[in-house]
């Protein structure tokens, strides 16, 4: 008599696991999310002070941070302390990036647009580590300083979207307000894009180059490029104004004005921030607070974008009874 085959039984992932065990409420997948964006903002902070304090080359190379050692040594100093306190934050973002994870893949029914704005984050944060470790290779050459900070605030623009999806449905989006002012906040959105990149071109030929010593600048004088930069400011000044109006001409719902007044706001707090460190000769905590502001900014705008338009939470169907139906009358 010949024996049945053995059953072939499947292989659960471990967060297929945890998710077979565990169903997070809403408020806590929405908490997940808002780490991923408070760490994001965190480690924009931080890279600038890394720079401000001119410890780019604190550790001499990477992945470890001297040929022989994997932490900064006492002969690196507080240069070293600095970066290598950077590098270790990148492993709380990590964190905090896979508890939104988890979370999103633990929902129930499972939202697989949800799970992949996660993992999304983790390849970019993945990829900006890298990108890192090529700055420090490359001496800290602007070019790539820059696509470091650039890519920060791609991660930090998805951790956004993470969290405002996580307390929306997955129903087709419908939009709230006439289709010309949804068109203002995409300008709004690319104006900013461009006021963001042009912001590293003026620290990318700017005095704060990471380092002590003489680190390549970009090939343009600081003080055009910064008037250039000032230009960009005002246009999304000028474009969140008119937002501002508009929803109020359309009678927009409260929520979607308060997202507009919270742009202005952000908006006159930085340009103040920005005239006042170009006319104090750039001192380190106004470019550290600007850098602030200027991620600060762009969760704003990215969050106007996104109020512009819902997806309402799928009504949820009840079984009927297997059994009779009884009553009580």
């Amino acid at each position: 008599m010949h024996k049945a085959p053995p059953t072939i039984v499947p292989v659960l992932t471990p967060l297929a696991l945890i998710a077979r065990r565990w169903t997070p409420r809403p408020e806590t997948v929405r908490r997940a999310a808002l780490s991923a964006v408070l760490m994001s903002v965190l480690i924009i902070v931080t890279g600038g002070a890394v720079r401000l304090t001119g410890s780019g080359l604190g550790c001499d190379t990477w992945p470890k941070c001297t040929d022989d050692s994997l932490f900064a040594t006492a002969e690196q100093g507080w240069h070293g302390a600095i970066e290598f306190g950077n590098r270790m934050l990148t492993y709380v973002l990590s964190a905090a990036v896979g508890w939104a994870i988890i979370a999103a893949r633990s929902t129930k029914p499972l939202r697989r647009g949800l799970t992949r704005l996660g993992w999304l984050q983790f390849w970019i944060v993945a990829s900006n580590a890298v990108l890192g470790g090529i700055t420090v290779w490359a001496g800290l050459n602007p070019w790539t300083v820059a696509g470091h900070f650039l890519l920060a605030n791609g991660l930090l623009t998805v951790a956004v979207i993470t969290w405002h999806r996580a307390g929306e449905g997955d129903t087709e989006p419908r939009p709230r307000v006439p289709r010309p002012v949804r068109r203002l906040s995409w300008a709004i959105v690319a104006a900013s894009v461009a006021l963001i990149a042009l912001g590293t071109a003026v620290t990318g030929s700017g005095k704060h180059a990471g380092d002590s010593s003489d680190v390549e600048r970009m090939p343009w004088d600081w003080a055009a490029a910064a008037q250039l930069h000032a230009a960009a400011a005002w246009l999304v000044c000028a474009l969140a104004l008119a937002m501002w109006l508009v929803l109020r001409v359309v009678d927009a719902p409260d929520d979607i004005r308060a997202r507009a007044r919270e742009l202005l706001i952000v908006l006159l707090a930085q340009g103040g921030i920005g005239y006042l460190q170009y006319f104090t000769g750039v001192p380190e905590i106004l470019v550290g607070a600007h850098m602030l502001g200027s991620a600060l900014m762009w969760i704003a705008v990215v969050r106007l974008a996104l109020s512009l338009r819902e997806r309402p939470l799928a009504a949820v169907t009840v079984p009927a009874p297997a059994g009779p139906v009884l009553s009580n009358v």
